[in-house]
C-alpha cells in the first residue's frame, strides 16, 4: 500500500488539496532515461529557489561583499547546503505523505495547534512580502522614479497576472519565473564583467576560514546570510507545487518521483547561490574595492555603481535585476498564501476569491507599513522582517522534521536515518543563529 495511507499516523484524513486547480495537471514519463523524466519535473524547484534570492537577502550579501570582500563566500555555500537538504525534506514529503506542510500539520496536530500555527505561519508571510513588496518598489523607483508608495500598490497587481498565467496553466507560471531568473543572471554577468573581480580570491572565498569566527563582524554577518537563509513559506510553497506532477501512487513510483524533485531542487538551488554569490562578489570587486566598506542600503549599492564602473548601464541592470527578483518574490509569495490558507484550513472557495484574500492578507499590512515608514525606513523594515522570520522558522521547520521521520506517517517514503539526523543538525544551527541574530538586533533596533 502506498506511504499516505488513509489513518496510517495521521488524526484526519486528507482533505481537498491545495492548489486543486492546478493539482496533478502536468504529466510525468514513466518510462524513458532518467533525463527526460528530470525533464517532467523541473519548475517546481525555481519557484523555491526565488525565495532564497529575494530583496531580503541582497542586503546582507551586499554588506558582506562591501565590508569583506569574498571571504563570506564560504557562508553563502554553506546556507546553500542546508536549502539543499531542507527542500529535500518538502519534496518528500509532498510526494510521500500527500500532503503540503500546512495539511500535515492539520491533521497531525488538534487544532489548538495548528491554529496558533496557522497564525505565525501567516504573520512570517507578511513578513516576507515586507521585503519583496520593499524590493519591488525600489526597483520600479531606481528605474521609473515611481514614487515608493505607488510602486507599493502596483505590486498588489500581481495577483491578476498569477490569476491569468494559472488558467493557462501551472507551467506558465514556471517558465515566467524561469525567464526572470535568466534576466537576473544575465544583469549580474554583465556588471561583474565590468568589475572584473579577482577570480582567484573568489575562488579562495569559498574555502572556509577561521577569521570569519574570530572577527566578531564578520560573524555578525555570517550569522545574518544564514539565518536568513531558510524562510518558513518556502516550505509549504515547495511541499506544495511538487504536487502539480502527476506521478503514480505505488511506492516505487513515488520514491522515483522522490528524487527527481529532489534533483530538480537541488539544481536550482545552485542556480540560486550563483545569484547570490555574483551579488557579493560584485559588492567585493567594486565597493570593497574602492574603500566603501559600509554599503547595505539597496539605493545606496545603485547610485554607486556607475562612478565605480564608469558604465551607466551598469545601475541600470542592478535596478532590473532588483524589480525582476521582486517580482518573482512577491508571485510566489501569494502562491505560498494560497498554501497555507487552504492547507491549514480546509477552505472551499472559488479560486479568484481564494487568491484574493490571501494575497490580501500578506499585502495589506506590508503595503500600510511600507508607505507609513516611507523610504527612509527601507532599511529597518528589511531588519524587521528578518526578525519576525527568525522568530517564525521553528514552527515551520521543526514539524518538517517531525513528520518526514515519522515511519507511521511517511511509511517506506520515510526518510533515511541520516539524513534525519543531519536534517536536525542543520535545523539546530539555524534556530541558535536566528537566536543569536534576533538577540543582536533587537536591542540595537527597539
Amino acid at each position: 500500500m502506498a506511504a499516505d495511507a488513509e489513518g496510517q499516523g495521521w488524526r484526519r484524513a486528507r482533505g481537498r488539496p491545495a492548489l486543486a486547480e492546478v493539482f496533478g495537471t502536468i504529466a510525468t514519463l514513466p518510462t524513458g532515461s532518467l533525463f527526460k523524466k528530470l525533464g517532467a519535473f523541473l519548475g517546481p524547484g525555481y519557484l523555491v529557489a526565488v525565495g532564497y534570492m529575494d530583496p531580503g537577502n541582497w542586503a546582507t550579501s551586499l554588506a558582506g561583499g562591501s565590508k569583506f570582500g569574498y571571504a563570506l563566500l564560504t557562508i553563502a555555500l554553506l546556507s546553500n547546503l542546508m536549502a539543499i537538504l531542507l527542500q529535500a525534506l518538502c519534496a518528500r514529503l509532498g510526494i510521500g505523505a500527500g500532503r503540503d506542510l500546512a495539511q500535515a500539520c492539520r491533521d497531525a496536530f488538534p487544532r489548538a495547534i495548528s491554529w496558533p500555527l496557522w497564525v505565525l505561519t501567516e504573520i512570517a508571510i507578511c513578513a516576507t512580502d515586507l521585503a519583496e513588496v520593499i524590493g519591488t518598489a525600489i526597483g520600479l523607483n531606481l528605474l521609473f522614479g515611481i514614487p515608493l508608495e505607488i510602486g507599493v500598490i502596483i505590486t498588489a497587481l500581481d495577483v491578476f497576472l498569477i490569476l491569468w498565467m494559472q488558467n493557462l496553466g501551472f507551467r506558465w507560471i514556471e517558465a515566467f519565473i524561469v525567464t526572470l531568473m535568466g534576466v537576473i543572471a544575465a544583469c549580474f554577468a554583465v556588471q561583474i564583467a565590468m568589475a572584473d573581480p579577482d577570480w582567484g580570491a573568489v575562488i579562495r572565498g569559498f574555502a572556509p576560514t577561521v577569521e570569519i569566527v574570530r572577527n566578531p563582524d564578520m560573524l555578525y554577518l555570517a550569522i545574518g546570510i544564514i539565518g536568513a537563509t531558510v524562510m518558513p513559506h518556502n516550505l509549504y510553497l515547495h511541499s506544495g507545487v511538487v504536487q502539480t506532477r502527476r506521478f503514480g501512487e505505488s511506492v516505487p513510483e513515488k520514491r522515483e518521483a522522490i528524487k527527481l524533485a529532489t534533483i530538480d531542487s537541488t539544481i536550482a538551488l545552485m542556480f540560486a547561490l550563483l545569484i547570490n554569490a555574483s551579488i557579493l562578489i560584485l559588492a567585493a570587486a567594486t565597493f570593497n574595492k574602492a574603500g566603501k566598506t559600509d554599503v547595505a542600503e539597496l539605493d545606496q549599492a545603485h547610485s554607486f555603481l556607475a562612478p565605480l564602473l564608469g558604465s551607466a548601464v551598469a545601475p541600470t541592470l542592478f535596478g532590473i535585476a532588483l524589480l525582476c527578483c521582486g517580482l518573482n518574490s512577491t508571485v510566489t509569495a501569494t502562491l505560498s498564501g494560497q498554501i497555507v490558507m487552504e492547507g491549514f484550513l480546509d477552505i472551499r472557495l472559488p479560486p479568484w476569491a481564494r487568491r484574493l484574500i490571501t494575497r490580501a492578507i500578506a499585502i495589506v499590512p506590508a503595503a500600510a507599513v511600507t508607505i507609513w515608514y516611507g523610504e527612509a525606513g527601507t532599511a529597518k523594515l528589511l531588519i524587521l522582517s528578518q526578525v519576525v522570520l527568525g522568530l517564525a522558522l521553528p514552527f515551520s521547520i521543526v514539524p518538517l522534521v517531525m513528520f518526514t521521520a515519522d515511519r507511521a506517517k511517511m511509511g517506506e517514503l520515510v526518510a533515511p536515518r541520516w539524513v534525519t539526523w543531519l536534517a536536525a543538525l542543520t535545523v539546530a544551527v539555524l534556530i541558535v543563529l536566528n537566536i543569536k541574530l534576533l538577540l543582536d538586533l533587537l536591542p540595537a533596533n527597539p
